[in-house]
């Protein structure tokens, strides 16, 4: 399937799911830069959808990604947490500056949100998406959609490095549990 046609899809799977539309409009009402949602958020609406589930997976929490390069303060991080549980207090909001986060993995700094989840573990995951003010949808997916929409899990370059961390993240998450069709190469 083209690029293209795998986006269209991912934003039509999005605009099906009211949780998704509605925590997307709540962090891009907080104005913050370089934001996106990513993570089991997006990844778990596709692979409820292409497993034909009617409903939705249980979401431990929505990962909130921006980039602030001149506040790293991980109390900024908890302000704009409580700033969305005053919000939407049903949500589990989790809210990560990306310009700090290449210290707690070991990595040369991040430049920008997209930058930073190169450097995440497996390829499904590595997806985000905002809302620009027009209601048009942004996606970031340095390593295409098409792991995502195949249920194909593989690791990514930095993946491959941390090999056990992969692995571990593998065991730890059964998402093969959840999504029975879900492919897993290992490094």
């Amino acid at each position: 399937m083209r690029e293209g046609d795998l986006r269209q899809g991912l934003e039509t799977i999005l605009q099906r799911a009211p949780l998704r539309m509605q925590a997307l409009a709540i962090v891009r009402s907080l104005d913050l830069p370089d934001w996106a949602i990513g993570a089991g958020f997006i990844r778990a609406a596709v692979w409820d959808a292409l497993s034909g589930f009617t409903t939705a997976s249980a979401v431990d929490d929505i990962d909130i990604l921006y980039f602030d390069a001149a506040d790293r303060r991980t109390e900024r991080e908890a302000e704009i947490e409580k700033r969305l549980q005053e919000i939407e207090p049903a949500l589990p909001w989790s809210v990560r500056n990306q310009a700090r986060m290449h210290i707690r993995n070991g990595d040369a700094p991040y430049a920008s949100t997209a930058d930073a989840l190169r450097f995440w573990l497996e390829t499904p995951t590595c997806v985000a998406v905002r809302l620009d003010a027009e209601d048009r949808f942004e996606i970031i997916a340095p390593y295409g959609l098409e792991d995502l929409f195949s249920m194909t899990i593989r690791p990514t370059p930095r993946g491959r490095v941390r090999s056990a961390a992969y692995t571990a993240r593998i065991a730890e998450k059964k998402w093969h549990e959840r999504w029975p069709n879900v492919t897993v190469e290992l490094p």
